[in-house]
């Protein structure tokens, strides 16, 4: 398993926990920077599907 599917996993976690963070405390900003953060790891966590496949052949 690539490195970058588990950091992109943990950035989608740490993403949700500020964008329920966000709303519970009604704060816009936090909640859009846990978005960010979600999306961040989404992207690099299909990266790092992309790696294991070339790997794989």
């Amino acid at each position: 398993m690539d490195k970058n599917r588990i950091k992109g996993s943990a950035k989608q976690v740490e993403g949700a926990a500020k964008e329920t963070l966000g709303t519970a405390t009604n704060d816009p900003k936090l909640k859009a920077k846990g978005s960010i953060k979600k999306a961040e790891g989404t992207i690099q966590k299909i990266f790092g599907k992309i790696k294991d496949a070339l790997r794989r052949g």
